[in-house]
């Protein structure tokens, strides 16, 4: 288990991008690499991902995609090739992001999988993902657990 407290969103970030150096290590899955973010509103998840996409090169600016659901970047990172962002937070049930062809996107390991309110997706995910969950300290401070 790995615990960051973060004070800024920049320090939240940075630790997001050092996740992807481990991934560079990473022995290959028969499925995506998936991460799994839980936290309240304001916890940090989107600031996250936005360092996890700098770490792996996305030029593009990451926002939550909550309206979309889901949003595809194209990567060059190691064996990977997309970087999905999911946002369940707006699902009513699991089986909303399977009709957007979420078995597709997870049974594929050149994907890397994040996603935001992954507790409200739980039944529907596989085994041997990255549980990360996000805690508001307060102000600007972030609790970080791997």
């Amino acid at each position: 288990m790995f615990e960051a407290i973060t004070k800024s969103a920049k320090e939240t970030k940075k630790v997001a991008a050092n996740l992807t150096k481990a991934l560079k290590n990473k022995p290959i899955l028969k499925h995506a690499f998936i991460i799994a973010l839980e936290g309240n509103l304001g916890s940090g998840k989107t600031t996250f991902i936005q360092g996890l996409a700098k770490g792996l090169k996305i030029k593009e600016n990451v926002l939550s995609p909550t309206f979309l659901i889901l949003k595809q970047f194209p990567v060059s990172f190691k064996r990977y090739k997309n970087f999905y962002h999911i946002d369940a937070y707006r699902l009513k049930n699991p089986e909303e992001l399977l009709e957007l062809g979420f078995k597709d996107i997870v049974d594929n390991p050149d994907n890397i999988v994040v996603i935001e309110w992954a507790d409200k997706i739980k039944k529907i995910l596989p085994k041997n993902i990255l549980q990360i969950k996000f805690k508001n300290l307060g102000e600007n401070k972030r609790k970080i657990v791997l």
